[in-house]
């Protein structure tokens, strides 16, 4: 005969069932707090518009396009909805994603320790 090690068949069915209903609590929990959107989304945000004006900024020939931006077309853009999706999250994060794309500077997201 062998014997078996371990917790009884009862006992691990109680476990992992007690395991499976915290973790559905725990799922709930983090969907009623964020709901749509992610807990992650002023990042989400940041990074739309640092990427829109990263573009922008690389096709600007002339320049003149890179300087409407930085002198308010970056706001502007976000309330026409010319932001999409990712600035709804948080606008003004998506503004100032779009401002650090504009000047050229490094995204604030970038770097292994933030």
């Amino acid at each position: 005969m062998h014997r078996h090690e371990g917790p009884s068949r009862g006992k691990f069915a109680t476990g992992l069932a007690a395991a499976v209903a915290l973790a559905a609590t725990a799922v709930g929990v983090v969907i009623a707090q964020y709901n749509d959107r992610p807990p992650w989304a002023t990042d989400i945000a940041y990074e739309g518009g640092f990427i829109q004006a990263s573009r922008i900024r690389g096709y600007d020939v002339d320049g003149s396009r890179t300087k409407a931006l930085l002198a308010g077309e970056c706001a502007l853009m976000e309330r026409r909805g010319m932001g999409g999706d990712r600035a709804v999250h948080d606008p003004a994060a998506w503004v100032a994603g779009c401002l650090d794309g504009a000047a050229g500077r490094p995204s604030r997201n970038q770097g292994l320790v933030r």
